[in-house]
């Protein structure tokens, strides 16, 4: 349960005593009057779960061979441990590897012990069901044989201590982790330390220049606001503070109720993507100005709301009318229409916040997105309202809502256009739906562009947005990629899944009837004016980078000479593309879920040459998160395995690829590094994925200067 580091670090020092105190506690609370434990009290104290390493490290800390561990025992062991030599490290690793070995004893000669095939089988077993890898038996063997021919230096059958040793300096690192973490193995969750997180520098001129867009415009933004403010007020100053103060937020809000609408125009926000104005204003962070645009009314209603409500309690005490009159009667002729000013603004004010509140992330991430969808439709009425409350809202609202009108009706047109119908339906593990449409005629998109689905069978009036999966220049279908993670996916999932069907499930069906709206842009519409982009998908957020890699595909067909072997690839410098490097990738939680693009993947390193004169045009990088990383050591004798074998069968032993799949999680900034060195020209950066994690990458963006996109709809 620690994690050592150089002594001469103060901190490395100060943690190894954190984790001391720690483990003491930790032995004192299980330990019973006798001051020492079993087996399963070692397992309930330093939270080791799978039985071979923990029978492994108990075996190895009771130095009496009693069945029990003491305090001193285990302090001993720990502490040799943490400020051991390299070598002494090393040897523990080997002890643990063999299982016919005796007690922990550093001081043993090199060479005593060895490890046979039967033992390291035992081992890499365990390594796999820690690391949650699924492989058959004939793969186990394979990789006990390619780690154990490798080791066996001398074909003598067995290998010794010296022979792991020099097997390890064969993997730099490897030996850089073990030299780092003397007892990585051992740390708790709670314990571990968590990185330093890069947070946005806000002064820095590397935040302003990737951030300028959009600092720009909220300044503007912010400016309009007060200017609003200040000139409804100064023209209201004879009605006293709180009805200055009111009719100054009266009039933000007629802004801002408005502009709320215009920055949710997304035809009209696609065509402009097109266009020199996306240079300008931060067309793809409309979703967040959106949102911020939402506080701001709420803040805006708020603060008007109780301006009114003080000025009501002044007027109430120089007139006819009281304060319940003034709030919840027309009676004293507050408004344009029929006195409704006080009814209207009290409705609105709630329905205002409830609007604010069900489109939370906590609701929207949590399974409830129908709630989000029903409340948020009531902008008609909070509209209607608006139209009623103040006499110059429809000065405001007419222009916008025009368009708006209109691009509801464009939707609605195009999306009953035809008869669409879902040709095939795939299920995939981790209940991930794909839905195969028949491809309207003139239906135009590119890749990354998302549309609006409705499927009558399973709600008849929910739309609900998607990444387009399929590439443009597929002709006849539409691919979607649907997790299910809310009640509409649910429901569509359990729609087409059959009693006591199959892990993979293919339905080819042709009476299923959808509606499609759209397509609208994303961000990654500029990935291939980039010059090196790197996508990065978490998860299902590989759906827009599954479409901009068949996409690369079709651009990069290669054609081969008939009377030699040169080959090249067409269409690569098109009048759009500008990309001269790509790096893909893509991070799971567990190895199934590579198995949903697992064909396209393939296809892509298929279809790109071995070699080209200015490296690969195209990288791939997998990362399988339930996978003890490298600096875990019950995962070094796997890692090293699944590397020979993937260099011996050219595959990676997880996906199938040949494209090693990485385990853990990337290390961003190590990551970030080697794409600045390559020097390939400016650097964009596309995500898809889980917000915490979006978080992180931007601050690292921010850090080497790289452009950042984050896929938003």
């Amino acid at each position: 349960f620690v994690e050592s580091y150089h002594p001469s670090s103060t901190m490395s020092l100060d943690e190894d005593a954190r984790w001391l105190e720690w483990v003491t506690k930790q032995f004192e609370s299980i330990a019973g009057e006798d001051k020492e434990i079993d087996l399963e009290e070692f397992k309930t104290a330093l939270k080791v779960k799978e039985s071979f390493f923990a029978e492994r490290f108990f075996a190895l800390f009771d130095s009496d061979g009693s069945k029990t561990i003491s305090l001193d025992e285990l302090l001993e062991a720990l502490d040799l441990l943490i400020h051991g030599s390299e070598t002494d490290k090393l040897r523990f690793l080997f002890q643990v590897y063999d299982v016919d070995g005796m007690c922990l004893d550093f001081s043993w000669p090199a060479g005593s012990g060895s490890i046979d095939p039967d033992e390291l089988r035992t081992v890499l077993k365990s390594c796999l069901r820690e690391s949650a890898i699924s492989l058959p038996e004939e793969k186990l063997d394979d990789l006990t044989l390619a780690l154990f021919e490798s080791a066996d230096k001398d074909n003598s059958g067995s290998i010794t201590f010296e022979e792991l040793k020099a097997e390890l300096e064969n993997f730099p690192e490897v030996m850089e982790n073990l030299t780092i973490s003397a007892a990585n193995w051992l740390k708790p969750p709670g314990l571990e330390q968590k990185k330093g997180r890069h947070t946005p520098r806000y002064l820095t001129p590397a935040y302003w220049h990737n951030n300028s867009r959009k600092l720009l415009f909220l300044c503007a933004y912010t400016c309009l606001n007060l200017l609003l403010f200040i000139t409804a007020m100064l023209k209201n100053a004879e009605g006293g503070f709180w009805y200055m103060v009111a009719k100054g937020c009266g009039q933000c809000l007629n802004f801002n109720c408005t502009f709320v609408m215009v920055l949710m125009l997304r035809r009209c926000l696609t065509w402009l993507r097109a266009t020199w104005v996306v240079r300008v204003l931060p067309l793809d962070q409309n979703i967040l100005l959106h949102q911020m645009v939402g506080y701001a009314i709420v803040t805006f209603s708020t603060v008007h709301t109780t301006a009114h409500f003080m000025n009501f309690v002044h007027l109430s005490q120089n007139s006819s009318y009281s304060l319940w009159e003034h709030l919840f009667t027309t009676r004293p002729g507050i408004g344009w229409v029929q006195g409704s000013a006080s009814l209207t603004g009290m409705v609105l004010q709630i329905m205002i916040c409830l609007m604010v509140v069900c489109s939370s992330t906590f609701v929207r991430r949590s399974g409830h997105f129908e709630v989000f969808y029903w409340s948020h439709l009531s902008y008609v009425w909070v509209w209607a309202l608006l139209v009623v409350h103040c006499a110059n809202f429809w000065k405001w609202f007419v222009v916008p809502g025009v368009i708006f009108l209109l691009e509801k009706l464009v939707g609605v047109a195009v999306s009953h256009m035809g008869g669409l119908y879902i040709v095939e339906v795939n299920l995939l593990p981790s209940k991930v739906t794909h839905l195969v449409i028949k491809r309207p005629q003139f239906f135009h998109f590119k890749p990354g562009d998302y549309v609006y689905i409705n499927i009558p069978d399973i709600a008849k009036y929910e739309w609900h947005p998607f990444t387009i999966s399929s590439a443009p220049e597929q002709p006849d279908t539409l691919w979607l990629h649907i997790r299910s993670m809310g009640q509409w996916t649910n429901r569509l999932y359990e729609y087409f899944r059959q009693p006591d069907s199959l892990n993979v499930l293919c339905v080819c069906i042709s009476v299923c009837q959808c509606f499609v709206d759209g397509p609208y842009g994303t961000p990654t519409r500029q990935i291939f004016a980039s010059e090196h982009a790197v996508l990065i998908g978490a998860g299902i957020g590989i759906t827009p980078f599954a479409s901009i890699l068949q996409s690369i595909i079709y651009r990069m067909r290669k054609q081969n000479c008939p009377n030699c072997s040169y080959s090249w690839c067409e269409n690569i410098k098109d009048s759009e593309m500008k990309l001269r490097k790509v790096d893909f990738i893509w991070i799971n939680r567990d190895q199934k879920s590579f198995e949903w693009f697992v064909s396209l993947l393939t296809k892509l390193e298929m279809d790109q040459a071995d070699e080209e004169p200015e490296g690969r045009f195209l990288e791939m990088h997998m990362y399988m998160t339930s996978a003890l990383s490298k600096n875990d050591m019950k995962a070094i004798g796997l890692q090293m395995a699944l590397d020979l074998l993937a260099k011996k069968e050219k595959r990676d032993s997880i996906t199938g690829l040949r494209t090693r799949t990485q385990p853990g999680r990337p290390e961003w900034g190590k990551v970030f590094q080697k794409v600045a060195e390559e020097k390939k020209g400016k650097v964009h950066v596309f995500y898809c994925g889980a917000p915490a994690l979006a978080k992180l990458i931007k601050a690292q963006c921010e850090h080497f200067g790289f452009n950042f996109y984050k896929e938003n709809f």
